[in-house]
């Protein structure tokens, strides 16, 4: 029971990431098109609201397995073709509360590497956890994968291996 009540059981970290054969910039309009959310992604359903600093957002997600969810994150950063990032709730700041953010890292050949990951801090993360390492990771991993698949299908760069020979 002691454990409850450590700070260090009241955090959590999830890390995720995936190289995509796409320029940034390719990444960033899909990630940041958040109309489009709903016929790619398959973690993230939706997203409304606007893409700016202080500004908050209306997600609805569903992580595999699980029943959809809603929250009210507020941007905290966008800086395009590198870093979308927002803090959300449950219901007061302090019970569960998490930082999500997606980064574009430049890779090797005109890469993009994207990483995707949440801190969670709270009172009802160790109640949460082996949720947090099980639908959820699955959730972004799901959803690194479908971007891949996006960013990919249609980035016009790309050539046949034969032809780089």
């Amino acid at each position: 029971m002691m454990a409850l009540f450590s700070s260090a059981s009241r955090t959590h970290r999830i890390e995720t990431s995936i190289e995509i054969d796409a320029a940034p910039a390719r990444v960033w309009a899909i990630l940041a098109g958040f109309a489009d959310y709903p016929r790619w992604n398959p973690f993230i359903r939706a997203i409304d609201g606007t893409l700016e600093v202080g500004r908050t957002l209306d997600v609805t997600m569903e992580p595999p397995g699980k029943r959809e969810m809603r929250f009210h994150p507020v941007v905290l950063a966008v800086e395009p073709e590198r870093e979308l990032r927002w803090k959300g709730k449950l219901l007061i700041p302090g019970l569960f509360d998490g930082e999500h953010w997606f980064r574009l890292r430049h890779a090797a050949h005109g890469r993009v590497a994207f990483e995707q990951g949440e801190h969670f801090t709270g009172m009802l993360v160790p109640r949460f956890k082996p949720s947090l390492d099980g639908a959820t990771r699955a959730g972004f991993i799901a959803m690194n994968e479908a971007l891949k698949r996006q960013a990919e299908g249609a980035d016009e760069r790309r050539k046949p291996v034969s032809a780089m020979r």
